[in-house]
């Protein structure tokens, strides 16, 4: 029979909503986590153990909180990797580990690994800055991505002829030619330190058409079981040539002719497997805890089919938060909501999460986009 230590520290770089989420999880499990984030007002500051103010990516504070800690994740990519790299030679567990952070941090980096390990993507050509963009304009239409700093839509762009050139990014980043897809996708990967694998079913994805995040999710994908087949393997291909303990989501897309190529991935719980909470067997949130502390995987099944929608602060409201819709929400079956206790809105902003479980596709999607128009992120006058 094996002991598991209660008092291992877990240490989590980011205190937003995905580190409130993972909280959640461990609390089940006694787990104790310690938070760094440089936001007073962070969502996870009333929750963790211990919450500590502080840059993410300043070398001495992201090693002085690893070294009260056992194990260090991320709930953010942007953060200091030479200290998480220097408590990793130290003895600190950290996963991810830090060099694939350091990949992941750079786009350039991340698609050049796609070519070496034989990962099917779209074809891309780097690119030093606007000029160099312009001198390429051959390439079009593409996707303008910056090599560093983008997240969330931001640093992404689509020039689609040489009129959008005046548009390029004039910094390092790359040119990937514009797929003609016929969906987006995104399959979730766990892998602890003994080397358990598991995936998540594969999701669909619709995104918002100006704030280029997320709107909504569909689980399962209403994929043929050849490109379900295919997207698992190439999510576990993907974990395993990067040798990652932790949990990983992949962001695919499926072409008109049936290819599966990887769009980006994300070294951390993710917008596109929230759902997991109420929709499967283990939430993604659980799993990554599972996965960090080398515990036994638990099972990715879903329980049902599932919409998310992402809560956004709606256009043209700034300010303390006003909830409009959640009492007649609330008294439909299957809906649960998730708000992130962030106290200020704005326009776009991430604010929450609702998940709703159908056992019939179609009423599934026909409630999502009811519940989407009911609930509105506003501020107070």
């Amino acid at each position: 029979m094996t002991h598991t230590s209660q008092n291992q520290i877990l240490g989590i770089l980011g205190g937003g909503q995905l580190g409130r989420m993972l909280i959640q999880s461990a609390i089940n499990y006694n787990q104790d986590i310690h938070i760094l984030d440089p936001d007073s007002n962070a969502p996870c500051k009333d929750i963790a153990q211990q919450f500590r103010i502080g840059s993410l990516k300043d070398f001495d504070t992201v090693y002085a909180f690893g070294k009260n800690c056992d194990v260090i994740t991320v709930e953010i990519e942007a953060v200091n990797t030479e200290a998480l790299q220097k408590l990793a030679d130290e003895g600190k567990k950290v996963f991810p580990q830090p060099a694939i952070l350091k990949l992941i941090q750079d786009k350039r980096e991340q698609k050049q690994f796609y070519l070496q390990h034989g990962i099917p993507t779209a074809d891309f050509v780097l690119t030093e800055n606007k000029a160099d963009v312009i001198a390429k304009k051959a390439f079009l239409p593409a996707v303008n991505k910056l090599g560093k700093e983008g997240y969330d839509g931001r640093g992404v762009q689509i020039l689609r002829c040489e009129d959008d050139l005046d548009n390029a990014f004039d910094a390092p980043g790359l040119l990937e030619k514009l797929i003609d897809f016929d969906k987006e996708i995104a399959v979730t990967v766990a892998r602890n330190e003994a080397g358990d694998l598991v995936a998540y079913p594969a999701v669909e994805c619709a995104f918002h058409p100006t704030a280029n995040l997320v709107e909504f999710l569909f689980a399962p994908a209403q994929i043929s079981p050849e490109i379900e087949q295919k997207a698992q393997e190439i999510a576990k291909d993907v974990i395993l040539k990067l040798d990652m303990v932790g949990i990983l989501a992949v962001e695919l897309f499926v072409t008109k002719s049936g290819e599966v190529l990887v769009n980006e991935i994300a070294p951390r719980p993710h917008n596109s497997g929230h759902h997991t909470i109420e929709a499967n067997f283990t939430s993604q949130f659980e799993q990554h805890l599972r996965s960090v502390m080398n515990w036994p995987l638990g099972n990715p099944d879903l329980r049902c089919p599932a919409a998310m929608i992402n809560l956004l602060g709606e256009d043209g409201f700034s300010g303390p938060v006003l909830v409009e819709g959640k009492e007649e929400a609330l008294a439909e079956k299957g809906v649960y909501i998730h708000l992130y206790g962030k106290k200020l809105t704005k326009p776009f902003r991430k604010m929450g999460h609702v998940t709703i479980l159908d056992d019939d596709i179609s009423s599934l999607k026909a409630k999502a986009y009811r519940i989407k128009e009911l609930i509105k992120i506003k501020s107070t006058p």
